[in-house]
């Protein structure tokens, strides 16, 4: 017998909330996906949410329905499908509410997507040497590009002989972002998380190697989801358990998203993030004498006045400023690189065209 799938649209029904299936409600669905399909679209596609990417290929689960796809590189962890049966892999991807993505690590100038639909992405680090302020504000800067609320998490507060003092260099990387010390092992994710992870709502861990991602999903979930490992004694720095990208769904009704590791974060595509982020230089930086000041030694820099004043700090000037060298160089390299893919398509499809047809 058919599913009714009028039901999975409350946003089309033009009154009364309908609630989704707790299935799909769990899972992420709401309003914003409903509203770009039709009842026909579900009745021949229903929709799901791509739980898992691997080399091999995504799985994908819905109301009912948990089935593999070929891989394809316009769709991430997070994403929801509209699931073709007969053709999977041409399955309809739904708009994005959210997308996190960097330029792919290498040499190379691709673009690598990290995780859609997210709603709250905390940013993993631990009270030991992995921690990095400039890395905490590539994160914070890839968030706010990517429009999710971030969240600083310091792990391994437990064997930290100052934790005070992470918390407080943690805090100090954004105003506007919240700043958590805790220990990962015992009870305190569960209650210091608890507000971001509510039914309905999908939450990503986000860091480097070792600092206690697959961790936290664990004591989210209160059981083993994700695989775990330790740290190198010789540098603190940890060992890679997590190898794809896993949508994991906690009892509350929450989704989690673990990611593996990432010790290079190259920022493309940013600017906004990055604006957002150093609010404040930008202010000071709009009221400096010369529009195109270096904030060196220009007469009438604000922004050097400021760090006269010991209003802001001198470091975190040069990682705004090298943030903003680095986004606008990954930029132009893949706009170049988009531009050349372009005139490389229009001459393959000329040379086709001119192409005389064999007799």
């Amino acid at each position: 017998m058919a599913r009714d799938y009028s039901r999975f649209l409350p946003s089309l029904t033009g009154g009364s909330s309908i609630h989704a299936p707790t299935g799909l409600e769990r899972l992420g669905w709401g309003a914003f996906f409903a509203q770009q399909v039709s009842v026909d679209d579900l009745a021949r596609t229903p929709p799901v949410r791509v739980t898992s990417v691997e080399r091999s290929g995504l799985g994908v689960e819905g109301d009912g329905l948990r089935a593999a796809l070929p891989p394809r590189d316009d769709a991430t962890a997070g994403d929801w499908l509209l699931y073709d049966a007969a053709r999977p892999a041409a399955s309809r991807l739904l708009g994005r509410k959210s997308l996190f993505r960097r330029r792919a690590a290498g040499t190379g100038r691709d673009v690598q997507l990290i995780a859609a639909n997210v709603d709250t992405v905390f940013v993993v680090t631990s009270c030991n040497r992995d921690f990095n302020v400039a890395r905490l504000e590539r994160y914070v800067a890839l968030a706010f590009e990517a429009g999710v609320e971030p969240v600083i998490v310091a792990t391994k507060a437990d064997l930290a002989d100052d934790p005070k003092g992470f918390a407080t260099a943690a805090a100090a990387v954004s105003a506007a972002v919240p700043a958590i010390v805790l220990d990962a092992l015992g009870p305190e994710p569960r209650e210091k998380l608890a507000p971001w992870c509510r039914t309905g709502r999908t939450v990503a861990f986000l860091g480097s190697s070792g600092v206690g991602k697959s961790t936290l999903v664990n004591a989210l979930a209160g059981r083993t989801t994700a695989a775990t490992g330790g740290i190198r004694e010789d540098d603190d720095r940890g060992r890679h358990t997590t190898t794809g990208r896993h949508l994991y769904l906690l009892p509350e009704g929450c989704a989690v998203l673990d990611t593996p590791g990432m010790r290079e974060l190259q920022l493309a595509d940013a600017s906004e993030g990055i604006a957002e982020l150093f609010s404040d230089l930008a202010d000071l930086a709009a009221r400096c004498r010369f529009g195109d000041c270096r904030h060196e030694d220009e007469p009438g820099c604000a922004v050097q006045a400021a760090i006269a004043a010991g209003d802001i700090d001198e470091a975190r000037l040069k990682r705004w400023q090298k943030l903003q060298r680095e986004e606008a160089f990954n930029s132009a390299s893949l706009a170049e690189r988009r531009r050349r893919d372009r005139a490389f398509g229009r001459m393959v499809r000329s040379i086709v065209k001119e192409k005389p047809a064999k007799r």
